[in-house]
């Protein structure tokens, strides 16, 4: 797991940072690839990295809301140092000429290493509240898995074209 916090020691408040500092760490490198690619037609690469970049955005935003409700303004005591990956897609995996389907397959692996994540950590979590959470947390991942995969299926089959493999 690539997290360095004791599970067992969170409270509501650092547990709900941690799951915003999560989306936020996805959306960023979803906006990274977005802009590495370049939008150069609707559809592409960069549009599935541009969607993504949306649905973790409104997710960090509800989680936010949820903390600022219950703590108000307390600073955060979670570090973005103490997590790396979680459900960001791996720093490597985009290239130039990649296919459409292959930015949603990145997505989709994404959105299952966040599910894994979640229920992983369950078993290390003590404290109620938190684990309601991250139940909550992981159920809205398979969600999101349903959703990558229902942006698949509709896919036309020249979406698995990589850019060499189509005509000029």
């Amino acid at each position: 797991m690539p997290v360095t916090i004791d599970f067992s020691t969170l409270d509501l408040m650092d547990a709900l940072d941690l799951a915003i500092l999560i989306e936020i760490e996805a959306l960023e490198r979803y906006r990274q690839f977005a802009s590495q690619l370049g939008h150069t037609h609707i559809g592409d690469p960069a549009s599935v990295f541009a969607m993504m970049v949306k649905s973790e955005a409104k997710h960090a935003d509800e989680l936010s809301l949820r903390r600022k409700a219950l703590f108000g303004d307390a600073p955060m005591r979670v570090k973005k140092t103490a997590l790396y990956d979680v459900e960001a897609p791996n720093a490597g995996a985009v290239r130039w000429n990649m296919s459409t389907l292959h930015a949603f397959q990145i997505a989709l692996a994404a959105e299952h290493k966040a599910y894994d994540f979640y229920n992983q950590a369950l078993p290390y979590v003590s404290n109620e509240e938190v684990r309601t959470l991250f139940v909550e947390l992981r159920d809205e991942e398979t969600e999101h898995i349903e959703l990558v995969e229902r942006g698949i299926a509709k896919l036309p089959a020249h979406a698995a074209m990589e850019l060499e493999d189509q005509d000029a």
